[in-house]
């Protein structure tokens, strides 16, 4: 098949969501996982599903761990290898929040064979297979079936000495926090697939999407560093909800100091109705732990982030040398708040 006529396949038109957008909210998610069932202990399992971890924690007793995760959703962008990458880049996220590194991938692919050609969905898969070969691992098997959407993520299997493990547990109070990417993501793909995106905004999203999160491998070996996870579906407010829970605090943030990918623009097209329905799921969901907060803070703040960046808590003792790591990771932060004493709500905005 010619690239022309791909290019007429807009994944985007497939799907009834996009990205990370797709997840179920942490409430419904909250339904799915309880259990009444007496659970097994397993001694080596050093990280399950307690504290909404990015990924699986399995000890090998020689001082490391296998990390295991798995990521999927439909197509947050039209183009079907750059979708492919996203979703990569997406999965292979959770591995370096937990500041580990990646060793290998396979495929998990829903295609709805009867819509879209065959030869499509092989630039699905060779869109992954350049983000595997950009993080050093194979992109080495998968499994396929026909499905009415098209879905596309990886399972990626990691290995992190145990004493470099970050979780989303351990925040301490003082903490300052940083956030790796800014916030916007869902905005732009919900422009994208309204048709309102204009062309000149087209690689806004995109190039942050496509912004690997290894830079979680040093911040791993950084002892001053408490606490981290990416920030995706649940959008900012619902992962910091997550890390202050686990960690038993709440945290305070500066809307001024978080980072959001051209906040004219993002106005634009708030202005104009370009809301992911995942933010109105993710408010309802947690919308009680957070304290006041404006409806223009709220859409940002609740933003379906797909290929998000790193939440970070940081001991402010330390907080020179991090930054001064992060400057040499080409990465230019400020801190977007604090984690304080326990409060009412989880979150408050300063």
């Amino acid at each position: 098949m010619k690239d022309r006529e791909t290019q007429n396949y807009k994944l985007t038109q497939y799907s009834h969501g996009a990205g990370c957008g797709c997840k179920i909210s942490p409430a419904i998610l909250d339904t799915i996982l309880n259990s009444s069932t007496n659970s097994i202990h397993f001694p080596n399992l050093l990280v399950g599903n307690e504290e909404r971890d990015d990924a699986a924690v399995f000890d090998l007793e020689n001082g490391t761990a296998i990390v295991s995760t798995t990521d999927f959703f439909m197509p947050v962008v039209d183009d079907a290898f750059e979708f492919g990458q996203i979703a990569s880049v997406n999965a292979i996220s959770d591995i370096y929040a937990m500041g580990a590194k990646p060793l290998m991938a396979v495929a998990i692919l829903g295609w709805p064979i009867e819509k879209i050609p065959a030869e499509i969905a092989n630039k699905v898969i060779e869109g992954s297979r350049s983000i595997c070969i950009k993080s050093g691992i194979p992109l080495a098997g998968g499994h396929s079936i026909d499905c009415p959407e098209p879905i596309f993520g990886l399972a990626v299997t990691g290995i992190l000495e145990i004493q470099n493990l970050k979780k989303n547990g351990g925040a301490q109070i003082e903490d300052f926090l940083f956030l790796t990417k800014p916030l916007g993501v869902g905005i732009y793909t919900t422009a994208q697939k309204k048709g309102l995106l204009k062309v000149e905004h087209e690689n806004i999203a995109k190039n942050s999407m496509l912004q690997l999160n290894d830079v979680g491998i040093e911040f791993g070996k950084l002892p001053y560093v408490h606490s981290m996870t990416d920030v995706t579906g649940f959008g900012l407010l619902g992962h910091l909800a997550e890390m202050c829970e686990a960690s038993g605090c709440s945290a305070a943030l500066n809307w001024d100091n978080i980072p959001k990918l051209e906040i004219d623009h993002l106005n634009y097209y708030l202005d104009k109705a370009c809301i992911p329905g995942g933010t109105l799921r993710n408010w309802k969901s947690y919308g009680h732990k957070i304290g006041p907060i404006g409806e223009h803070q709220k859409h940002i703040l609740c933003d379906p982030q797909t290929s998000g960046g790193l939440l970070v808590s940081v001991s402010p003792e330390y907080l020179s040398s991090f930054i001064e790591i992060c400057t040499s990771n080409h990465l230019k932060l400020n801190s977007i708040g604090k984690i304080v004493r326990k409060r009412d709500k989880c979150i408050y905005l300063v």
